[in-house]
């Protein structure tokens, strides 16, 4: 940094110009500026699955749409960043925006187009301190330029600001449900970064993982975990469910059936005479780390039209009389 000796001592705070071609992250999540806490999550959410890359393998426009996404939502879901953004724009969320956290320049002949030199704000600070001494002005550099280096400790009687130390950042992602079950690696975009994340067996919605240094800035990464909904298993703690449609005639002559499991085999399951819906079987660690998966039966009935069926149906309550509500306590 060089001192120009010109009679023009003045600082002036340098713009950053938003790039032209940047979109408004309000827009890109398809939410209104003023929207709630939920109401971005919830855009987010819809948004992440659609265009994850896992499910558009290939597609660079699904892959480009997933980053600019998740770089709305890490924007705007942060308090102070958002604030930023709507005060300056893109230059506010990229740390650029507000009062104090922009460089200044130095009047005068020298190098730069319009005769001025950008500087960091604590090397100002020092300058400053130089020109005027350790007291300067009242109150010190801080006072007069809105303390550009906010946190700084004056040192030997100069304004050099302390640089502020890394940041733990949060970060919501979503991913597979048999993933989060058994474990495995998932490929993240996150602040345009693309991470390998080692996901431990047994993960459950809302849990975290901590990454350390990947944060900008070189702060640790707190990913909040989201988990995909599963087409046919649902998860009970460390127990999985599988609701498995009978006919009346399996339910109540009993039947062999296959069925999936957790790590893509397939067994069969007898299922007994009798079987009413609701009734479960368990498969021993079958589950997540060493829990159980049980088969829900759900007895499916026809939907019996012709006089033939009535009949034979007839017969067989008379044969097999029932009561299927004598236990229940609001008979």
């Amino acid at each position: 940094m060089r001192y120009n000796g010109n009679s023009s001592n003045t600082f002036h705070r340098s713009q950053n110009a938003e790039p032209l071609m940047a979109r408004d992250y309000y827009e890109t999540l398809g939410v209104q500026k003023g929207a709630s806490e939920d109401e971005l999550k919830q855009a987010y959410r819809k948004l992440a699955r659609q265009f994850h890359p896992d499910r558009n393998p290939g597609d660079k426009q699904a892959e480009a749409r997933f980053k600019d996404v998740q770089q709305a939502y890490d924007v705007l879901s942060d308090t102070t960043k958002r604030a930023q953004y709507d005060r300056f724009g893109h230059a506010g969320a990229d740390g650029g925006g507000g009062p104090g956290a922009q460089p200044f320049r130095w009047g005068g002949g020298g190098a730069g187009p319009g005769g001025f030199q950008e500087m960091d704000p604590s090397e100002a600070a020092d300058l400053f301190g130089q020109i005027f001494g350790g007291g300067g002005a009242p109150g010190g550099f801080e006072e007069v330029f809105g303390r550009a280096g906010q946190g700084g400790n004056r040192r030997g009687g100069r304004g050099r600001a302390r640089r502020p130390e890394p940041q733990e950042i949060e970060s919501e992602v979503t991913i597979p449900f048999l993933t989060a079950a058994l474990g495995g690696t998932v490929s993240l975009h996150i602040d345009g970064k693309e991470l390998e994340v080692k996901v431990p067996p047994g993960i459950a919605e809302g849990q975290s993982l901590r990454l350390q240094g990947q944060a900008p800035g070189g702060g640790d990464l707190r990913l909040k975990l989201h988990v995909e909904p599963h087409p046919y298993f649902r998860r009970d703690g460390n127990d999985i469910v599988l609701q498995v449609p009978l006919s009346i005639v399996e339910a109540a002559l009993g039947a062999q059936v296959d069925v999936p499991t957790l790590d893509g085999t397939r067994l069969t399951v007898k299922i007994p005479p009798g079987t009413s819906s609701g009734n479960r079987l368990r498969l021993r660690g079958k589950g997540v780390k060493g829990g159980d998966q049980y088969i829900e039966a759900q007895v499916a009935a026809p939907a019996v039209k012709d006089a033939r069926g009535k009949e034979l149906l007839e017969e067989l309550a008379k044969l097999y009389p029932q009561d299927p509500r004598a236990s229940v306590g609001w008979k």
